[in-house]
């Protein structure tokens, strides 16, 4: 392993100093993610990019993203993947880093490569568990959570199962942490996130709902705040149903701006919640009946966009400026029915909403008022997240269909492209090309033909 790890080292210095390395727009505590950026992002940081909001441009800046691909056209290179995982890869000065996991849940991996060549300059086990709890379906993995990264680190999150920090230019790990209890039930899914000096994570499982910051640089424990759902799901015995399987959630919070406090909207089953994100307090609750959301909130324009779960599904915008339980004052609009999705998160562009439910009904919301702009039926079934980019929309289907649309209140398909096998990962971005996880290889799509040795790099 001390080979392989220096050998890691070497070659991936090596390789920034002659790209000269990416850079990061990141989101501070008083910037919004529909702020302007100062730059083109060259990385995608973590799940859903560097806004948190699956923009991977603003709107009238583009990175040159392909707009055709298959198999055999404008792939510069395809990798296998060991195992199985749907966390989206982070993408980083010259690196892409992903995680996997074997299908039984008994061993957990970080895989960290070259972003130029696909070649995999770093695959270790980081954690075990003897006893893993079956995850009784093929919708989730035992990797699903994506990773973060940031100049010189990359942190990697299993749920309840382990997270730990790596250098990304040794490929050490520099802590872990595996006592952070949660009964998944389904699997982990939540991601982990960083703000300011503090990595935060979600734990919403069936026994047990809270979410903890660490200090990004020891591991160790700044806060953790208990969710104060009111649950109703006990059964005649007063014991929670299905064993608490209504109780799980698998979304991640962004962190927003709210007068100049930097506010944790984090969804649980069966409730939203709003934090202080430095401090892990309470700021405010909704509650609703739907349970296990799974899709990322975005903000902007002033309100949140929350897709509730499953059950009573519902699409709320609602502003983030009240205190307590903020239902029944703060809810601007609400879509039900089976345009709302319950996993895939949606994109919010400009004044425009777009959302594709699992069984492939994309629909355009206006942002401020909920009225559908126009609906379509693409076919395919939908686990990925929309991703916006070059005044388009990319969706990708469980199938390995990717329909790209173009922004607007006009629905235009532009190109649909197939890969042979299918996404559960949601897209990334790095300088002029993507980066997409199928269920079994890791793409680099770019444009081949007009592929130059001084186009941006990842």
């Amino acid at each position: 392993m001390r080979t392989r790890r220096n050998l890691c080292r070497t070659v991936l210095i090596l390789f920034a100093l002659l790209i000269g390395g990416g850079t990061v727009v990141s989101q501070d505590a008083g910037e919004a993610p529909h702020a302007a950026p100062r730059a083109l992002p060259n990385g995608w940081p973590e799940f859903r990019g560097p806004w948190s909001n699956g923009l991977a441009t603003m709107p009238g800046t583009s990175l040159g993203l392909p707009l055709h691909w298959s198999e055999t056209e404008n792939v510069a290179w395809k990798t296998p993947i060991p195992f199985r995982g749907w966390s989206t890869p982070v993408v980083l000065d010259g690196q892409v880093w992903l995680t996997t996991a074997t299908e039984d849940g008994h061993d957990f991996y970080a895989i960290g490569v070259d972003a130029e060549t696909g070649e995999i300059r770093f695959n270790e086990r980081l954690f075990h568990a003897d006893s893993p709890e079956p995850l009784g379906n093929e919708v989730n993995s035992y990797a699903s959570p994506s990773p973060v990264i940031e100049p010189g680190r990359v942190y990697v999150h299993f749920g309840s199962y382990g997270t730990a920090a790596l250098d990304t230019a040794t490929c050490e790990v520099i802590w872990q942490r595996q006592d952070l209890p949660c009964r998944h039930y389904r699997g982990p899914g939540s991601s982990a996130i960083l703000f300011e000096k503090l990595l935060i994570l979600t734990f919403d499982g069936a026994d047990v709902q809270y979410v903890a910051a660490l200090d990004k640089e020891t591991g160790k424990t700044v806060w953790k705040t208990d969710r104060t759902t009111v649950w109703t799901d006990l059964d005649e015995q007063g014991m929670p149903k299905r064993e608490g399987d209504f109780r799980k959630a698998f979304s991640t919070p962004i962190v927003i701006d709210v007068g100049g406090t930097p506010q944790l909207v984090s969804l649980g089953s069966s409730a939203a919640f709003g934090y202080d994100a430095r401090t892990g307090e309470e700021i405010w609750k909704t509650h609703n009946t739907a349970y296990t959301p799974a899709a990322r909130p975005v903000f902007g324009n002033g309100l949140v966009f929350i897709a509730t779960g499953r059950g009573d599904v519902e699409l709320v915008a609602m502003r983030v400026d009240g205190q307590g339980d903020v239902t029944d004052t703060h809810t601007v609009w609400k879509v039900t029915g089976r345009k709302v999705p319950e996993e895939p998160s949606p994109v919010l562009v400009e004044d425009l909403l777009y959302v594709v439910s699992n069984d492939g009904v994309l629909t355009c919301l206006e942002a401020a008022t909920g009225n559908a702009v126009w609906s379509e039926r693409i076919g395919g079934n939908y686990e990925a997240s929309l991703l916006y980019a070059d005044d388009r929309i990319y969706c990708f289907s469980v199938q390995g269909k990717a329909t790209i649309f173009k922004h607007g209140r006009t629905y235009e398909v532009l190109a649909t492209n197939t890969l042979e096998s299918g996404f559960m990962a949601s897209p990334a971005v790095g300088g002029n090309a993507l980066f997409l996880r199928s269920k079994t290889h890791l793409y680099r799509i770019e444009d081949t033909v007009h592929r130059m040795d001084a186009r941006p790099n990842p």
